[in-house]
């Protein structure tokens, strides 16, 4: 769970130690106080999307780092090679800067915002206040249905199905063609290979054909250095060369060589320089008499680089490239001609590929349905206990369009229908549901898909939203049931939430030396009852009131309005007295 959030320059908020407990945590304040700031610096650390527009006015960076305990072996510690400490405590931070940069750690060691993302899928999940609209948009249904069963593997079988069909599909499709599209196809693949084959292109001709045309337009420079050069090793006729010179040397060293060690030595390395020295020129020699230059060359050399320039601009960058293009115009000719032949075989692969397409789609489906009814009488529960006794739910199937009725999902189309009242037809959320009666449902299929999770923490980012009354009630108690099984962290503007909670934190904004300034406190218990008033109705509320609070705030399991109403009877009866 989420046992400490350090938040440094994120808004309004300059520095905040936020310590959360087990169990039900609220926060409240008045709008614009700052508790969306603490949910997107959760969401931060978590690797959400951030804006530099984050960091607090005059800071150059900004830094959260939240404290995770008793964290269950997740996926991503075994993919990443890194996890919580020898206490199974993980702290995990990220610094936001001016310049867009984000330096992120988990347990120390630096990651990406992409892992870090991943990461925080499988700690904690983030309901915020317009995800009802998720419910509106029925192309998240599907979604929400094989996620509540479990479906992964077997929508992931169906999904290697389907590609290996679609795969077979789009090869039909190229080979398809009528058949004047195929005799100008044809007509231009042979004019393009003909060309290319014309050129006899060699790989590395390029490079070598640059090398010798770089010699040729040198060569009287050429000419001159090696001549020079053959002439100091090997000599004139009226002038030793260094070959020469060296065997004066050796012969004279020879005749006292014999006298000591050292002469002998030094005569042995004059006679490997005289060889190396007669082997450079004899190379030299050869060099001379090979090189034979002629302006006819060099303009056979131009005229074929040219040749290979104006090739490069239509076949490829380079001569390797022209000739994968060969290869590859060679194979396509070949298929167009064999096009029929091809084509039967395709299409029989299709109709098998068809067939186990389906049987795995079919089996998708059925679990789907299987499911479908799970959920149903889940979701069902759950909204009586919210409130919603009269709910209808129901997940409605259709086939897909289309002529094969199936895509990269399944064969299903699905769609979440209810009926709010006795005797309405069902019809879709989106045309029968208020915003409160969106609030619930929405909350009722988070707690339902929180059973087959291993998320340990929830947070509701004002999911009370035109929730008021006895159906607040109702999502409280919800909530605090919910918060029995998992860590839960809500954001609301509504008393009997709130009063529901293990631990309350305020959320309020200060003015110091012209700045503003977020500070989030926890209240203890006189604080609670302050805040409780404010959200009822401020410094005029009741304080009669207080003992209706006070009643949850002691953690007594009895629903709320069936406390409130003993508190009303008792309050009449001391009236009428």
């Amino acid at each position: 769970m989420l046992s400490l959030l350090h938040i440094e320059n994120i808004a309004l908020i300059e520095s905040a130690d936020i310590r959360f407990e087990a169990g039900f945590n609220v926060l409240t304040g008045e709008t614009g106080a700052g508790k969306s700031i603490v949910i997107d610096s959760i969401g931060a650390v978590l690797g959400e999307r951030t804006s530099r527009d984050l960091i607090r006015t005059g800071e150059k960076s900004a830094l959260v780092t939240a404290l995770f305990q008793n964290l269950p072996n997740l996926p991503w510690f075994q993919e990443n090679g890194v996890g919580p400490d020898e206490n199974g405590e993980l702290v995990i931070s990220r610094k936001i800067q001016g310049d867009g940069k984000n330096l992120c750690r988990v347990g120390g060691v630096p990651c990406t915002v992409l892992q870090l993302k991943a990461l925080g899928a499988q700690l904690i999940d983030i309901h915020g206040q317009h995800d009802g609209q998720q419910l509106l948009d029925e192309t998240c249904h599907l979604g929400y249905l094989d996620s509540f069963g479990g479906l992964e593997e077997v929508r992931e079988a169906y999904r290697e199905e389907y590609d290996r069909l679609d795969h077979i599909r789009r090869q039909i499709a190229s080979l398809q063609m009528d058949e004047a599209e195929k005799a100008r196809r044809i007509d231009t693949l042979q004019f393009q290979i003909a060309e290319l084959e014309r050129a006899n292109l060699q790989p590395g001709e390029e490079e070598e054909l640059e090398e010798r045309k770089g010699i040729l337009r040198s060569a009287d420079q050429l000419m001159d250095a090696v001549g020079s050069a053959y002439y100091a090793v090997f000599g004139t006729d009226s002038q030793s060369g260094a070959a020469s010179l060296l065997a004066e040397a050796e012969s004279a060293l020879s005749r006292v060589a014999a006298l000591s060690g050292e002469l002998s030595q030094l005569s042995s390395a004059v006679s490997e320089l005289r060889y190396t020295t007669e082997d450079v020129a004899e190379r030299l020699r050869d060099v001379r008499e090979s090189l034979d230059f002629s302006p006819q060359e060099l303009d056979a050399v131009e005229s074929r680089l040219d040749h290979l320039h104006r090739l490069k601009k239509k076949y490829g960058g380079s001569v390797s490239e022209m000739l994968e293009y060969l290869a590859r115009c060679q194979n396509e000719l070949d298929q167009i001609e064999m096009a029929d032949d091809s084509l039967a075989k395709l299409k029989q692969q299709r109709k098998e590929q068809l067939a186990k397409t389906r049987a795995q789609g079919e089996a998708l489906s059925q679990k789907r349905r299987q499911a479908a009814e799970t959920l149903k009488a889940r979701i069902e529960e759950e909204l009586r206990q919210l409130d919603m006794p009269k709910v209808r739910f129901e997940v409605a199937f259709s086939p897909k369009p289309g002529k094969l009725g199936l895509d990269e999902t399944g064969m299903d189309e699905v769609s979440f229908l209810m009926s709010a009242n006795v005797g309405e037809t069902l019809k879709p959320i989106a045309k029968v549901a208020s915003g409160g009666e969106l609030s619930r449902i929405m909350l009722a299929l988070k707690n339902v898909l929180a059973e087959n999770d291993s998320i340990q923490t929830l947070i509701f980012d004002e999911v009370d939203t035109g929730v008021s009354g006895r159906a607040a009630a109702k999502v409280a108690e919800k909530m605090s049931r919910l918060s029995r099984t998992c860590q839960v962290l809500c954001v609301t503007h509504l008393a009997q939430i709130a009063a529901m909670a293990d631990s309350h934190y305020s959320v309020h904004k200060e003015e110091r030396s012209g700045r503003t300034y977020t500070q989030v406190e926890d209240l203890d218990r006189q604080g609670r009852k302050e805040e409780l008033a404010r959200l009822t109705g401020g410094s005029g509320f009741h304080n009669g009131h207080f003992r209706i609070y006070e009643y949850f705030m002691e953690g007594h399991d009895k629903p709320f309005w069936r406390g409130q109403r003993s508190f009303c009877r008792r309050q009449r009866a001391i009236r009428q007295k």
